[in-house]
């Protein structure tokens, strides 16, 4: 009876350890599942570090915003033809001469890809809830390389001006996914440092199209220059379509509608989207002083020159409004980045360093167009732009980290159309009319750069929360609520999004881990 007793006994503690093994065993596939569903860099592509991410990124960057600069630059956009009192004639240069184009119609020309970008911006960041976020860069990129090469083979102004529209919607895709990949894969302690970098190729590559185009342009025709931007864009769209995909926190492609009702569903599901979006007050309120500091950066881009020739008779004024802005956005955007880094990169600490920067840059440039000598206007403005450009970190990692993962994409889409919409478009007009009516520069500068300080008032609203009292019973009151929660939704689970895996799911996970066929 004893013997029968211990056999007894270690039978049953056989058993509760096999039990136990059992459930850690699955418990690692639990594990391995969760994994599967996020699919970072380090499980799913060994050869993407996170560091060639941001490298292949940026260069990409590069590339699309050379193409700003190529369009604008002299030797492809040319200047239109024009003949002298004398009769004397000459044929024009470029774009403009070749298609003898007028000035509204280099204005459109130039701004065509606008309409693509903020038609496409939302639908691919839509889109990325259903389909893999990486695949469809590379199709946008595609995009993007085919219309490049259309703008090169154009033969009038509409063929030019469809493939701009094109370009728009190739670059759509890009720049609603690529910063969320970034932050998503940055280092924690690094996420707005590597925003900052990401955003800093925007000035370099248009400053870099600039170059590009006169050379190319004018060395072997402007046609050429837009060859040149496919033949550079290739080989990110072949890479583009042949690594494995990555996915990106919070979007789930495994289980999408079919039949009619797949559009229906994609809009219902983008309203509710945008919805949410805007009932967000931490979004809304980032993205509202976004919109007036772009206003501002706008205008100055367009009418900056033409006020610093007018004000301080500048002989170079294109290249000198060009060289403070490159160096105003290269130093600025990546100094931002880290600064907020070393602060601790927080939501309250992002509306800080937004509206400080913001408010001493307007202050710096306020004072630089207030000054008679020159040379005082060039190390004030300057100052100015370094600090105005600092936001550019900051102000994406709060859209970014404000919303639930899987609305990341659709968040910074419609901020890029916001800013485009309410922000640069409309402010180079209103600037126009505003310097008819007061025929000087000096005062109308001054009067746009004052539209900075809103902006940082703006921001300045994120990091003072508002409380709300709220009157009790017996007369007193008591503090409720904050207007403005700083709440980081960066690791939120989305629990409609993120379905659980099926047991059938989890057998064949089960099957595979155990080595049984």
């Amino acid at each position: 009876m004893h013997a029968k007793a211990l056999h007894e006994m270690g039978v049953a503690e056989e058993g509760s350890e096999n039990k136990v093994r059992h459930e850690e065993h699955n418990r690692q596939i639990d594990v391995s599942i969760d994994n599967d569903s996020t699919d970072s860099l380090e499980t799913s592509a060994s050869w993407f570090t996170p560091k060639r991410l941001l490298v292949l990124f940026c260069v990409i960057n590069l590339v699309t915003y050379l193409d700003r600069g190529v369009i604008a630059s002299t030797g492809v956009n040319g200047v239109p033809g024009s003949c002298k009192p004398n009769g004397e004639c000459s044929p024009g240069t470029g774009i403009q001469g070749e298609f003898k184009l007028n000035n509204f119609k280099d204005g459109i020309l130039s701004s065509a890809f606008m309409v693509g970008l903020l038609l496409a911006s939302p639908i691919f960041a839509s889109m990325a809830k259903s389909f893999n976020p990486f695949r469809l860069i590379a199709v946008g990129l595609s995009v993007w390389t085919l219309s490049a090469i259309g703008c090169g083979i154009s033969i009038g102004f509409w063929t030019i001006t469809v493939c701009r529209m094109l370009v728009g919607v190739g670059e759509a895709s890009f720049i609603s996914l690529a910063a969320p990949f970034i932050d998503e894969n940055a280092p924690v302690n690094q996420r707005s440092a590597w925003l900052g970098i990401f955003y800093m190729c925007i000035p370099t590559g248009v400053a870099i199209g600039y170059v590009y185009g006169g050379l190319v342009g004018d060395g072997y025709g402007w046609r050429y220059a837009f060859f040149g931007e496919a033949v550079f864009m290739l080989p990110f769209v072949v890479l583009g379509f042949i690594m494995k995909p990555l996915q990106l926190k919070g979007t789930y492609f495994c289980c999408r509608p079919s039949g009619a009702s797949t559009s229906s569903s994609h809009f219902s599901r983008f309203c509710e989207d945008v919805k949410y979006l805007l009932n967000e007050k931490i979004y809304v309120v980032n993205v509202l002083g976004y919109i007036s500091y772009n206003f501002v950066i706008g205008a100055y881009s367009y009418w900056g020159p033409k006020a610093g020739y007018s004000i301080y008779h500048m002989t170079d004024a294109d290249l000198l409004f060009g060289g403070i802005t490159i160096v105003g956005g290269v130093v600025g955007t990546v100094a931002g980045g880290f600064v907020l880094d070393h602060m601790s990169s927080t939501i309250p600490n992002a509306f800080k360093l937004l509206s400080i920067a913001t408010f001493f840059g307007a202050v710096f440039c306020f004072s630089a167009f207030c000054f008679k000598d020159m040379y005082l206007f060039i190390v004030f403005f300057l100052i100015g732009e370094i600090l105005v450009f600092a936001t550019q970190g900051p102000v994406n990692f709060v859209s970014i980290h404000s919303v639930k993962p899987s609305l990341k994409p659709l968040a910074m889409a419609m901020s890029t159309v916001s800013i485009h919409v309410f922000g640069d478009v409309p402010s180079s007009p209103l600037v126009g009319v505003m310097q008819d009516k007061l025929k000087s520069w000096r005062k109308s500068t001054l009067i746009l750069t004052s539209v900075l300080f809103l902006a940082a008032g703006i921001w300045f609203t994120g990091m003072v929360p508002f409380i709300a009292l709220t009157e009790l019973r017996d007369g007193n009151f008591m503090s409720v609520s904050i207007f403005l929660p700083s709440v980081d939704r960066y690791s939120e689970d989305n629990e409609q999004s993120n379905p659980t895996p099926s047991n059938e799911d989890k057998t064949d996970k089960t099957t595979a881990a155990s080595g049984v066929p």
